[in-house]
C-alpha cells in the first residue's frame, strides 16, 4: 500500500522539462531498488497519453500497464522542484511524486491527497517548504473532523450474528457518505478487538471518504469468539480524526462506565457518552443553580423525585462542563456532577414530556429544590422555547433574467417555455398536536382525500406498471400496523403530521435495510406516499401545470417520474442534477424531448412561470432571454426542425460519408412490438434487443415456447435485416422477483450478466435454444453481456456451438459487449476468437471512470465522451480490424450528436440507437468526410477531459 514518509522525499531538485524531471525520478526509483531500468519508457509513455498533472503544483507520473512488470516494489519517491517545472498546458509542477506500482494503487495516493488538493495556494507552499516534514505536513492537509451524531447510532437493530451487525454499521457509514460501497466487506475481513463490557471495535482507512464513526447494538444479546457482543464500534479512519474519541472512550472503558453505552436506549444518551454532535430536537433549557452548597444530597433527590414523574428520559448536564449529561432521575448520577452554586444547568427533555415537564423543572430549580436560596447577583437564566424553530440555512438565489447557465447536453433540440418546478417541499407543522381525537380526525380527512387521488391517477394511467405503482401506494395506505403507530404516537400527543412522518420513515428505513433489494426499493414508495398525505396534512397543493407546453424543472427525473411526462405538455427538461447517461437523459432522449441537466441546485429556486430557453444539443439554459437570444434560438430551432424533415425523408438511405464510407445504423429495442416503428424509422437492423424486458414482463421464468415466440416476432418483423440480440442480462441492480438474488454491497461490481446466468445453465441454455430455433436461417448474432475475461467468453461459445449441433442455424455470428475495461484491454485477445463487438458505453464510462451514473453528486462526470473511455473503444476497434472483425456502439454515445463524428473517426462500423434518432445519425454521418472524423477523433485521444473534447466537436 502507497503511503507517504519523510524518507521517501528529496528536496531542492532542478530539472529545465518534464523530461528531465521524469529522468530524475526514473534514477530514484532504480537507485532505490523499487523498479528495473527500463521504467522510464512507462512514464513517458503515460505522459503520452495524458498528463499526470493533478493540480495545486502536484504530479503524479507513473508508468503505463505494460511496463508493471518492471516493478519490483510497490513505492514512491517525492521530488521537490522550487523553481518548478512545465508539465504542458501551462500547468507548473512544483513536487513530483513517482510512483512504482502493479495495480491501480495510485488510487490510493489519490484519496490521500484529496484533503491537501482542497487547500488554496498549495503550489506555492510546496515551492516554499524548506524540509521534508513541512512538506509531508502540507500533503496530509487540515485535519477532518470525525463524523459521529445521530445518524451515525443505531440501537436494537435486527442482527443474527457479528457479520450482520458489522454490515449495520457500514451501512450508517455508507449512508453519512463517509465510506464508499464495499467498506462493509473490507471490516469483515479486519480482525475485532474486545473493549470489555460487551463491546468491540472494528475500523480500517480503507474505502473512507471522511472519518467517521458508528456504533450499533443488537436487538438482543449476541455472542462472537465466545464472548458477550452488546455493542460495535465500527471506525472509517482517516489521519489523525478519531483520536479524541479514542482516548474518551478508553478513559470511559478503564473507569468501568462501558455499561452505559451498552445499556442506551437513546442516540442521545450514546452521544452524550462519546461526546458527539448532538440532535437539535429535543426540546432545552438552561437555568443557574442558585442552592448555597450546590446540587448536594437533598435537593437532587427532589429533583431526582420530580423527574421520575414524568414518563419520559430527563437528562441534565453541567453547560461548559467536559462531563456527559445524565439522568436526572438518577440521584447518585445528579451526585456525581458536583454542581456549585451559579454553574449553569442544561435540562434536555424528550419531546413527548417537553411541554409539562420542562417549566415545572425550571419552576422547581429556581424556587431552590426544597432549600432557601438567596437570589443570584446577575440574572442567568436562560429558558430556551421547547420548540424552537430550525436555524435557517443559507439559501443559494435563483438564477437572475439573463442569466446563461452551461449544464450538460443531455437530449438534443431547443425548447422554450415557463419553468414548472417541482421538488421535493419542506413542511412546517407542530410537533405536539391540540387532542388525540382532533389529530386523529385530520389524519382521516387527509387519507380520505388521497385515497380519492391515488383512484383518480389509477384510472388515468395508461401503462399497467404505472396502475400497478399507485395500486401498491393504496395497499401502503390501508396497512394497519402503519395505522397501529400512528395511533400510538396521537395518543402520546404529537400532532397528526408529526406522528405521519415519523412513522412513515422509521418504516422506510426498516426497509432500506433489508437484505432484500427489491423490498428495500419499497422505501421509495413509502417516502412517496408518505409526502402525498403530509401535504394534504399541511394544507399544500401541487403548483398546477402550465396551460401551455413547460419546462419541467426537476432535481432529477427518475423512472418513476416517467409517469408524469407528456410530451404534448413537456416542452423540455431541465435538472439540477444527473448527467449525459443519467436516467433523466434516458428517459428525454427515447421521448424526443429536449433536455440539459447537471444545471445547479440554483435552478430549483427558479419561481413558477419563469420564461426559460434551454439547448439540449449544447447544454446550455437561458433564463428569461433577451428578445434577440430568443429569436435567435427560435430560428435555431425551425433550422434544426427543417434539417430533421430532410433527415426523416432520407431516413431510408444508407448512411455514407461524403468520401464514400458507410456505416449501418440500427436500432436499440426491448420487445417485439418496438420493431415496426425501428424498420419505419430507417433502421437497417437491431443492434441490440434488450431480452431481459421479456423475462422482467412475466411473474414467472418464461419457458422457450413463449421466448421464441417472442423472437420470432422481432426476426419477421425485421424482413431479413440482422439481429443481435443480448441475453439475460440481469442482477445485482436489475433484479428479477422470481430469482432471488443476494443483497450485494454493490451489485454493479456483482453477480449480474454473464456472471450469474452462467451460475444458471439451464436458464441460459433455455434462453440459446429458444433464439436458434427462431432463427429459421436468418441473420442471427448473439452477444454475450458483462463479459470481463476470456473464460467466461469460451463458456458461452462453447455452450452456444453444442447448442448449435442440435439446432443448425446457417448465418449465425457470436460476440460480446464490451462493457468492462478488461474486456476492451483484451480485445486484442478476444478479437481472435469472436465475431463481433458490441460496446454498451453506459457501463464502460461507469466502470472506467469509476462513477455510478445515477450518484447524486458525480453522475454529470460520467461522460462517454472521456478521453480514457475513447481510447478503449479506439483499442477494441483497432483490435477487431486487426483480424477482420466488426465493432457496433449500442450505449447512449451512439446517438450523442457530438459523439457519432468521433466513434465515426474512430473506425466505429455500426452505431444502434433509439429508433427516433436513426434519421438524425444517418444524416449526421452523411454530413462527414471519414477523413475529417479520423483526425478530429485522433485529436480527441490526446485530451484530458470529456469537456475538452466537447468543446472540439463544438469547432468543427
Amino acid at each position: 500500500m502507497l503511503e507517504l514518509t519523510v524518507e521517501q522525499i528529496s528536496m531542492g531538485q532542478q530539472a529545465v522539462d518534464k523530461s528531465a524531471a521524469l529522468q530524475l525520478l526514473a534514477d530514484k526509483l532504480v537507485a532505490d531498488g523499487l523498479v528495473a531500468p527500463g521504467y522510464l519508457a512507462g512514464l513517458q509513455g503515460r505522459e503520452a497519453q495524458g498528463s499526470t498533472f493533478l493540480g495545486q503544483g502536484i504530479a503524479i507520473p507513473h508508468g503505463t500497464p505494460d511496463t508493471r512488470e518492471l516493478v519490483y516494489a510497490t513505492g514512491v519517491r517525492l521530488l521537490q522542484f522550487p523553481d518548478g517545472v512545465d508539465w504542458g498546458d501551462g500547468h507548473i509542477v512544483y513536487l513530483a511524486i513517482g510512483i512504482a506500482a502493479k495495480s491501480d494503487e495510485h488510487l490510493r495516493l489519490l484519496q490521500l491527497l484529496t484533503r491537501a488538493l482542497g487547500e488554496t495556494d498549495l503550489g506555492e507552499a510546496l515551492r516554499r517548504a524548506g524540509s521534508p516534514e513541512a512538506l509531508l505536513k502540507l500533503l496530509q492537509g487540515a485535519p477532518q473532523e470525525l463524523a459521529l451524531d445521530a445518524q451515525m447510532i443505531g440501537l436494537s437493530v435486527a442482527a443474527d450474528d457479528f457479520e450482520e451487525l458489522v454490515w449495520r454499521g457500514a451501512r450508517l457509514l455508507r449512508q453519512a457518505d463517509c465510506v464508499s460501497n464495499g467498506f462493509a466487506a473490507v471490516l469483515q475481513q479486519v480482525e475485532a478487538l474486545p473493549l470489555g463490557d460487551g463491546l468491540w471495535w472494528l475500523n480500517s482507512e480503507q474505502m473512507v471518504n471522511r472519518p467517521g464513526l458508528a456504533f450499533v447494538t443488537p436487538s438482543r444479546p449476541l455472542r462472537y469468539l465466545g464472548q458477550p457482543l452488546i455493542g460495535l464500534f465500527c471506525l472509517a479512519s482517516l489521519g489523525e480524526a478519531h483520536q479524541a474519541l479514542l482516548e474518551r472512550l478508553c478513559a470511559l472503558l478503564i473507569e468501568g462506565r462501558g455499561q452505559e453505552l451498552a445499556r442506551a436506549t437513546t442516540t442521545r444518551a450514546v452521544l452524550e457518552v462519546l461526546g458527539g454532535e448532538l440532535p437539535a430536537d429535543w426540546p432545552t433549557a438552561r437555568i443557574a443553580l442558585a442552592n448555597a452548597h450546590g446540587l448536594h444530597a437533598r435537593p437532587a433527590k427532589i429533583l431526582a423525585q420530580l423527574a421520575k414523574s414524568f414518563d419520559g428520559e430527563i437528562r441534565l448536564r453541567v453547560v461548559d462542563s467536559a462531563e456527559p449529561a445524565v439522568s436526572a432521575k438518577s440521584l447518585s448520577k445528579l451526585l456525581s456532577l458536583g454542581v456549585r452554586r451559579g454553574q449553569v444547568l442544561e435540562l434536555v427533555v424528550e419531546p413527548g414530556i417537553a411541554v409539562e415537564a420542562l417549566p415545572a423543572l425550571l419552576a422547581a430549580i429556581e424556587g431552590g429544590l426544597g432549600e432557601e436560596v438567596e437570589p443570584l447577583p446577575v440574572i442567568t437564566t436562560v429558558p430556551e422555547p421547547v420548540h424552537a424553530a430550525p436555524v435557517a440555512k443559507a439559501v443559494a438565489e435563483a438564477p437572475a433574467a439573463g442569466t446563461r447557465i452551461q449544464g450538460i447536453a443531455a437530449a438534443p433540440g431547443i425548447a422554450f417555455g415557463p419553468a414548472h418546478v417541482e421538488v421535493l417541499r419542506e413542511y412546517d407543522y407542530p410537533a405536539r398536536g391540540e387532542s388525540v381525537a382532533v389529530e386523529r380526525e385530520r389524519l382521516q380527512q387527509a387519507l380520505i382525500q388521497v385515497r380519492a387521488d391515488l383512484e383518480g391517477l389509477i384510472l388515468r394511467a395508461q401503462a399497467k406498471a404505472i396502475r400497478e405503482i399507485f395500486i401498491t401506494h393504496q395497499e401502503m395506505l390501508d396497512d394497519p400496523a402503519l395505522t397501529e403507530d400512528v395511533g400510538a404516537r396521537l395518543r402520546q400527543g404529537e400532532s397528526a403530521p408529526a406522528a405521519w412522518i415519523g412513522v412513515i420513515e422509521a418504516a422506510a428505513r426498516q426497509q432500506e435495510s433489508l437484505a432484500d433489494a427489491l423490498l428495500a426499493e419499497r422505501a421509495a414508495d413509502m417516502r412517496d406516499i408518505g409526502r402525498r398525505v403530509l401535504a394534504q396534512l399541511c394544507g399544500h397543493e401541487n403548483t398546477p401545470e402550465p396551460q401551455e407546453p413547460y419546462i419541467l424543472v426537476m432535481d432529477e427525473v427518475g423512472p418513476s417520474d416517467v409517469a408524469r411526462l407528456d410530451p404534448t405538455r413537456v416542452a423540455g427538461i431541465l435538472t439540477a442534477r444527473g448527467g449525459a447517461t443519467a436516467h433523466s437523459a434516458i428517459v428525454a432522449r427515447a421521448l424526443g424531448i429536449p433536455a440539459v441537466v447537471g444545471a445547479g441546485d440554483a435552478v430549483l429556486l427558479l419561481a413558477a412561470g419563469t420564461a426559460l430557453l434551454i439547448d439540449g444539443g449544447r447544454g446550455r439554459l437561458d433564463v428569461a432571454p433577451s428578445p434577440e437570444d430568443l429569436k435567435r434560438a427560435l430560428s435555431d430551432r425551425d433550422l434544426r426542425e427543417q434539417r430533421l424533415q430532410a433527415a426523416a425523408a432520407r431516413r431510408m438511405e444508407s448512411a455514407v460519408t461524403l468520401d464514400g464510407h458507410a456505416v449501418e445504423v440500427c436500432a436499440n429495442i426491448g420487445e417485439s412490438a418496438g420493431v415496426a416503428a425501428a424498420v419505419e424509422q430507417g433502421a437497417e437492423g437491431v443492434g441490440l434487443l434488450r431480452t431481459e424486458l421479456i423475462f422482467m414482463a412475466h411473474s414467472q421464468a418464461p419457458d422457450e415456447a413463449v421466448q421464441e415466440a417472442e423472437y420470432r416476432k422481432v426476426l419477421d418483423g425485421l424482413g431479413g435485416r440482422p439481429l443481435v440480440v443480448r441475453t439475460l442480462d440481469v442482477g445485482g441492480d436489475k433484479p428479477l422477483p422470481y430469482w432471488p438474488i443476494a443483497k450485494e454491497e454493490n451489485p454493479f461490481l456483482g453477480v449480474r450478466g454473464i456472471r450469474l446466468t452462467l451460475q444458471r445453465p439451464d436458464v441460459m441454455e433455455g434462453q440459446l435454444r429458444a433464439l436458434l430455433r427462431a432463427a429459421d436461417n436468418r441473420p442471427l448474432r448473439i452477444m454475450f453481456p458483462m463479459i470481463g475475461s476470456v473464460e467466461e467468453w469460451r463458456q458461452a461459445r462453447d455452450m452456444t456451438e453444442r447448442l448449435r449441433l442440435e439446432i443448425p442455424v446457417a448465418d449465425l455470428q457470436l460476440g460480446i459487449m464490451i462493457e468492462i475495461p478488461s474486456a476492451a484491454l483484451l480485445a486484442p485477445v478476444l478479437a481472435r476468437e469472436v465475431d463481433f463487438f458490441s460496446v454498451g458505453t453506459n457501463d464502460l464510462t461507469q466502470y472506467t471512470l469509476a462513477i455510478d451514473r445515477g450518484h447524486p453528486t458525480l453522475s454529470a462526470q460520467a461522460d462517454g465522451l472521456h478521453p480514457a473511455v475513447l481510447q478503449l473503444i479506439d483499442i477494441t476497434v483497432r483490435a477487431a480490424h486487426a483480424h477482420g472483425k466488426w465493432v457496433g456502439v449500442c450505449g447512449e454515445l451512439a446517438g450523442d450528436p457530438a459523439a457519432v463524428p468521433l466513434l465515426v473517426g474512430l473506425g466505429v462500423d455500426e452505431l444502434s440507437v433509439s429508433a427516433r434518432s436513426i434519421a438524425e445519425v444517418k444524416a449526421e454521418i452523411r454530413d462527414l468526410t471519414l477523413t475529417q472524423a479520423q483526425a478530429l477523433a485522433q485529436t480527441a485521444l490526446g485530451l484530458g477531459t470529456a469537456k475538452e473534447v466537447r468543446a472540439l466537436t463544438e469547432k468543427r
